[in-house]
């Protein structure tokens, strides 16, 4: 079976380098688990860091970190959907809220539960995913302000995870000229402005972040140390947090290019092929990971001789071209990993889940 281990020195160093850039300009953070899909040993590995901040969009999830860490504090982090209110004010301390009645929903769930709900308010600042819109804002807060068992802990937007919009010091400027006007015409002061994802991290370190952005929710940089406004490693982290191993179950020399009459594949496609590779031979890796686990298009093979062909639903093709690494049935091909070929991975029942504590 594949599986997938996590390096704990590796995690500590990112976290250890977020949370001195955190502390150094006053900022709280949390960590966003979602990529972990609540493994319970993955989990305890953030515990173990220190980590008293939870965020997910799961509800499955926030139970189990509410099992693994019950002092911790639990974020939901997209609005609500009806049929999960009871939960979200069960296991989440704190949700994202952008529609008035759904905050209303919260507030009667939460009286009947006997909580307080906190809740941070989305704007939407251009990316087109949840956010209410900045010229009826005041008229949203001015609904809610007065809901009981709710408390608006702070405002937030969310960039880069739809249409790539990227964060800038000017959009940035204008989510805390939000807080500033909401301030001064209800006469309240909100705690938090959770400007700060993963694609903000570069901003914070060029010392380009405004100073009343005082809250960041971090999946993408601890996990994988990357910066997402030139897709490379920032200096200085480890973008190898996690790594796959996936056991060769077939090793041949075959044709380059298949032979027959083409149809679709199973996913629908109909491959092509370089006319260059007509009448040459290769040996090719049969892995035992599939579409089922994880899109292809998400591994980075540690070998870089090493070419991914394709993938049916349980099995990978990889072209290992003259084997002059000596590769043999029952070995392993390691890769490294994308986000969403993490976040395939962890939902699968199928990938072993280890800790290396090196």
């Amino acid at each position: 079976m594949a599986y997938i281990n996590l390096y704990r020195s590796k995690l500590q160093h990112n976290y250890n380098m977020l949370q001195s850039w955190f502390k150094e300009n006053e900022i709280e953070w949390g960590v966003v688990s979602k990529v972990l899909c609540g493994n319970r040993l993955y989990l305890e590995e953030l515990v173990r860091l220190g980590v008293k901040e939870f965020h997910d969009t799961r509800i499955s999830n926030l139970k189990m970190i509410k099992q693994v860490a019950p002092n911790a504090q639990t974020v939901y982090i997209k609005p609500p959907a009806k049929r999960s209110i009871s939960s979200i004010i069960k296991f989440a301390d704190v949700s994202f809220n952008t529609d008035y009645f759904t905050i209303e929903m919260l507030s009667d769930e939460g009286v009947k539960q006997g909580k307080v709900h906190k809740i941070i308010i989305m704007i939407e600042m251009g990316d087109l995913r949840e956010g209410v819109v900045g010229e009826h804002l005041m008229e949203f807060y001015e609904q809610i302000i007065h809901l009981p068992n709710i408390n608006i802990v702070g405002l937030g937007t969310n960039l880069n995870c739809l249409n790539g919009i990227m964060p800038s010091q000017d959009k940035l400027i204008q989510l805390c000229l939000y807080k500033q006007l909401i301030e001064a015409k209800f006469d309240i002061e909100i705690p938090w402005v959770s400007g700060g994802t993963s694609v903000t991290v570069p901003l914070l370190i060029k010392e380009q972040l405004p100073k009343q952005i005082n809250h960041f929710r971090v999946g993408e940089v601890l996990f994988f140390g990357l910066d997402l406004f030139t897709n490379r490693t920032i200096v200085g982290m480890n973008d190898d947090v996690f790594k796959l191993y996936a056991e060769i179950i077939e090793l041949y020399e075959k044709p380059k290019i298949p032979n027959g009459n083409q149809g679709f594949n199973v996913s629908g496609e109909t491959p092509s092929y370089p006319q260059e590779d007509y009448g040459k031979k290769s040996y090719r890796a049969i892995l035992d990971i599939g579409l089922l686990d994880c899109n292809p298009a998400y591994l980075i093979a540690d070998d870089e001789d090493i070419v991914i062909i394709e993938a049916s639903s349980d099995m990978l093709v990889v072209d290992v071209c003259q084997n002059e690494k000596n590769y043999k049935v029952g070995g392993l091909i390691s890769f490294k990993l994308k986000y969403m070929g993490v976040l395939g991975m962890m939902n699968s029942n199928y990938i072993d889940k280890m800790v290396v504590a090196d």
